[in-house]
């Protein structure tokens, strides 16, 4: 019996040493990789929306909607709505190929790209939304804000700081009128 023991303690003995050998490798998180809080899709598209919500600019392009292409529009609305988000994307990019420089269109189609998780595409969207667009108002700190929130879940705080910049920059006041 007391030979059987030592026998079991001497063979856990090799196994106990890799462990721990193991473990000793690793190495802690440097502090520069430290987790950030992970920011939800809805709460990105929340953003985005509350930016554009409280632009009260003096500019606020509105274009005429080609029938086609609003009805599109409605459609993945509707989709988006019950949460057929695919459904909606492929509605979205069958108006954009009836008007593929509509700047409202784009911003739709990054928001909802943020909705599949295609943070690139979004990104890509907002921006060209941007360049089509007003450069002030609503869809201008929409499009800003987009950029933003992705350059910040992407962890480049410099490039989010300057995109929020941009969100200000959509801002023109009004005469003051007495």
């Amino acid at each position: 019996m007391i030979m059987l023991r030592r026998t079991l303690r001497l063979s856990a003995l090799p196994a106990s040493l890799a462990v721990l050998l193991l473990a000793a490798c690793t190495q802690p998180a440097a502090p520069s990789q430290a987790t950030r809080p992970s920011v939800s899709d809805d709460q990105m598209l929340t953003s985005i929306h509350a930016a554009g919500d409280k632009e009260k600019s003096v500019i606020d392009v509105n274009p005429l909607r080609d029938p086609g292409v609003a009805a599109l529009q409605d459609a993945a609305e509707g989709d988006l709505r019950v949460g057929k988000y695919s459904e909606a994307a492929t509605k979205l990019d069958q108006a954009l190929k009836l008007s593929p420089d509509s700047p409202d269109l784009l911003q739709d189609r990054a928001e909802l790209a943020i909705r599949l998780k295609d943070y690139a595409s979004a990104e890509k969207f907002a921006h060209r939304s941007w360049e089509l667009g007003p450069k002030l108002g609503p869809l201008c700190a929409r499009n800003w804000q987009t950029i933003a929130v992705l350059r910040q879940h992407a962890g480049d705080d410099a490039g989010a700081a300057t995109a929020g910049k941009g969100v200000a920059e959509c801002h023109k006041e009004g005469m003051q009128r007495y």
